[in-house]
């Protein structure tokens, strides 16, 4: 997928309620999967960012695309990349796979914006935030300041 080398992986451990009637992990259920991985890149690359009621990053857009179904023996995990950072706004870059054969399941492509609650607007993304990302990633263009993507 467009080369990228994803340096976050986040283990998902599937639940009997995230099946359906036909026995394989319903589609609304995907969305919380890649809530997982997103909670746990933060948490792992910006690890003394104090994301809070004030200030924190909120879903401007998220788009899926199924590819393959889960099911109940599949040991799947969610890989997580920044793959641009704009002004105040990054995009992240998530796939569903199967651990064990490598198979994409699923794909999940997010813009993220950063937004302060106190004044109900967005915010630029700190320096620090962009050096962070770009420094996990690997990828020095992180951290040149874009017109807004």
């Amino acid at each position: 997928m467009d080369n990228i080398k994803f340096n976050h992986i986040t283990p998902i451990q599937l639940r009997f309620n995230d099946f359906d009637t036909l026995g394989h992990v319903n589609n609304s259920v995907y969305f919380s999967f890649y809530d997982l991985g997103k909670i746990s890149y933060f948490n792992e690359v910006l690890p003394d960012v104090n994301v809070n009621k004030e200030v924190g990053v909120v879903i401007a857009n998220i788009q899926v695309n199924f590819l393959l179904p889960v099911y109940p023996e599949e040991d799947v995990a969610v890989e997580t990349a920044v793959v641009e950072i704009g002004n105040k706004s990054f995009k992240l870059l998530q796939q569903l796979i199967d651990v064990n054969t490598k198979e994409v399941k699923c794909i999940c492509r997010t813009v993220m914006v950063c937004y302060d609650a106190k004044t109900k607007t967005s915010r630029s993304v700190s320096d620090d935030w962009r050096k962070a990302m770009a420094d996990f990633e690997g990828n020095p263009e992180l951290c040149k300041v874009h017109k807004e993507n």
